[in-house]
């Protein structure tokens, strides 16, 4: 068998390169694949490295997927007891949002972070469309920035109108396969283009009526880079959902939380109303930012309601 890469995946049939050669193959899979028990909608992703047989009229057949550095997973829209396989075997993420035009909602930004800190992926938290700002965003940006260079998570601020931050952007690309996603109408397809021409990827205004993002993306997709490196371009996601993890899941992903944890008096310690809890403490002395800690508790409360209506329709 060869050994191939998936850069392209429809949900309908694939397209992978050859690893020596280079050559392109629409592909199907053969047999079932499976990801830790999980049920999913697409068990190949883009960035599997896979090995493959090549059948009549030059389509390949994808007959083994090699082991996974890592993946990123989530809730499948349509199929809320499947997940969705975003993309595998990445070395960073960037997640782009915007404070206006679309209207920023900062609790997309701790769900993206939720699929991506069980692995220890990296990523990049770019504000795109700066252009759009008054004073206010401005200050909006800065207070936001601030939270998350604390923990840890690099910020950057992009315009493709005025071509700021593009370069910076590259630099942090380069050499790397990234996954970048993020909600419809931030203007992801618009700097992908602008960072790599060879995407072409066709790119559409908000709706008027909504005000909302219309998707211009509708599979996922992995793009090589002229400076080096690859970024995988996935749809515009809407919401994010979890009711594959559970209460404990969350508190251990929400990294700043993972960490002041050790000092709660009890070992599962949800961080809500149990006595002498650390996390409460750290956020009411202003170590641990109330946004963030008011995305936990939402967070862990939708998935015990989740869980808990699971329970009684099996019962």
């Amino acid at each position: 068998m060869k050994k191939g890469l998936v850069i392209k995946s429809t949900g309908k049939f694939y397209v992978i390169k050859d690893i020596e050669s280079g050559a392109q193959y629409n592909a199907i899979i053969r047999g079932k694949f499976k990801l830790q028990g999980f049920k999913l909608t697409n068990p190949v992703g883009v960035g599997d490295r896979i090995a493959y047989t090549l059948g009549e009229e030059d389509v390949a057949n994808i007959e083994e997927i090699e082991n996974r550095t890592n993946y990123v997973v989530r809730q499948s829209p349509r199929k809320k007891h499947y997940l969705h396989l975003l993309a595998a075997n990445i070395d960073q993420a960037v997640v782009i949002v915007t404070i206006v035009n679309p209207k920023l909602k900062q609790g997309f930004i701790d769900r993206f972070l939720l699929m991506t800190e069980p692995y220890n992926i990296p990523v990049h938290i770019v504000f795109n469309k700066s252009d759009l700002n008054d004073d206010g965003h401005n200050r909006v940006y800065e207070y936001l920035k601030d939270i998350y260079e604390k923990i840890d998570y690099e910020v950057l601020s992009t315009s493709v109108e005025e071509n700021k931050g593009l370069e910076e952007l590259k630099a942090l690309l380069k050499d790397k396969t990234t996954l970048v996603s993020g909600q419809s109408g931030v203007g992801k397809s618009s700097i992908i283009n602008a960072i790599c021409a060879a995407a072409n990827i066709k790119t559409k205004t908000l709706s008027d009526y909504s005000g909302k993002g219309q998707h211009t993306t509708t599979f996922a997709e992995m793009y090589s880079l002229q400076e080096g490196g690859s970024i995988i371009d996935t749809p515009g996601i809407k919401t994010l959902s979890f009711n594959h993890l559970d209460v404990m899941d969350i508190a251990h992903n929400f990294r700043e939380i993972f960490d002041t944890s050790s000092g709660c008096k009890y070992g599962d310690c949800t961080h809500r109303n149990e006595p002498k809890c650390a996390v409460k403490t750290a956020v009411e002395e202003g170590e641990i930012s109330e946004l963030r800690y008011g995305n936990y508790l939402q967070l862990i409360d939708e998935v015990e309601n989740q869980n808990h209506w699971e329970r009684i329709k099996d019962y």
